[in-house]
């Protein structure tokens, strides 16, 4: 019979999407938590199904690689870390994490470590539709007239929200940034996306002056030219920003203004989607700009360009 030393082949898989499919290191980590919160979930339930009645039994540590059998890891023990889950979770959260499932079991698979996926049939749960959080054209334009680049860091920040609407690109992809990432000539941005699936962008008359203005003030900081492989948005260390302080600046921004909590870099993202649209743009064309690999991912906004025209329909139609 076989046996699974599952730690061990989660830790493989893990190291497999990095190396081999090229995933960001915050999409590895959401992987090694899905997955070492399904695998501490299965020593557990394997344990008790032969205990019946007894929690106390349940005396697993996750650091364990406990050897499992592998005609225990069935379609029973998959549907019953479902029913778990669907104790305290979205359905949005629990389909990412049988889809870490799915994605390890068919790793498994292809490595003929197992000779076939538990997970394979059991069915996805029908997701919620939600319409994602975006500014109207006024608030947009009140939130980055609010960042004043009378400093070193009002012009950083201006810079930065700038080219996050300017471009639609991602906030990981914003915080990659280098210097010489930016083609003032040409008018465009290279940015590094998912799997590393490099991009080049449009980048507006407003993002490039901000940005011009900022590395001159940089420039004069530091006493010295900015080397083009230098990073395009620094703190004041003058090392690379992460993304959390992205969100973190903006939040306070926002706060000042009064606006929602809800309003992230990715709501910005969201906001030149719908801007976009709703000014005739091409789906077709909105998704090259967004970097998505499904224009379905797209679609999504089309919901919210729909709310407009109905909006525009119902105030401006007779018989509405």
């Amino acid at each position: 019979m076989n046996t699974l030393f599952l730690k061990r082949r989660a830790n493989e898989f893990i190291q497999s999407l990095s190396s081999e499919k090229g995933y960001s290191e915050n999409t590895c980590l959401a992987y090694e938590n899905d997955l070492s919160q399904f695998i501490s979930f299965l020593y557990g339930y394997l344990e008790l199904s032969e205990n019946p009645g007894g929690e106390e039994t349940r005396r697993f540590r996750v650091a364990d690689d406990i050897p499992i059998p592998e005609d225990r890891i069935d379609p029973l023990a998959i549907r019953g870390y479902l029913g778990f889950l669907y104790g305290g979770a979205k359905k949005s959260t629990v389909a990412r994490k049988l889809s870490a499932v799915k994605s390890f079991f068919r790793y498994l698979v292809r490595q003929k470590v197992m000779e076939g996926s538990p997970a394979e049939m059991i069915l996805t749960p029908k997701q919620e539709t939600h319409i994602p959080m975006y500014l109207t054209v006024d608030e947009m334009f009140r939130l980055l007239d609010s960042v004043t680049p009378d400093d070193f860091f009002g012009s950083r920040n201006r810079a930065m929200f700038e080219t996050l609407y300017s471009t639609g690109i991602r906030v990981s992809e914003l915080a990659g940034m280098n210097v010489g990432d930016v083609d003032v000539y040409e008018k465009t941005a290279r940015v590094l996306g998912k799997g590393n699936r490099e991009r080049v962008v449009p980048i507006g008359e407003k993002a490039l002056l901000s940005i011009s203005d900022y590395l001159k003030k940089r420039g004069r900081m530091a006493g010295q030219t900015i080397d083009a492989d230098a990073p395009l948005f620094v703190n004041q260390r003058q090392g690379r920003l992460i993304t959390r302080s992205i969100a973190r600046i903006l939040k306070n921004i926002t706060a000042r203004l009064g606006m929602s909590s809800a309003v992230s870099p990715h709501a910005i993202r969201h906001s030149f989607a719908t801007h976009m649209l709703d000014a005739g743009a091409d789906l077709r064309a909105v998704q090259e700009l967004l970097g998505h690999k499904s224009l379905s991912t797209t679609q999504r906004y089309t919901h919210v360009s729909m709310d407009k025209l109905m909006e525009i329909y119902d105030k401006a139609h007779p018989l509405s």
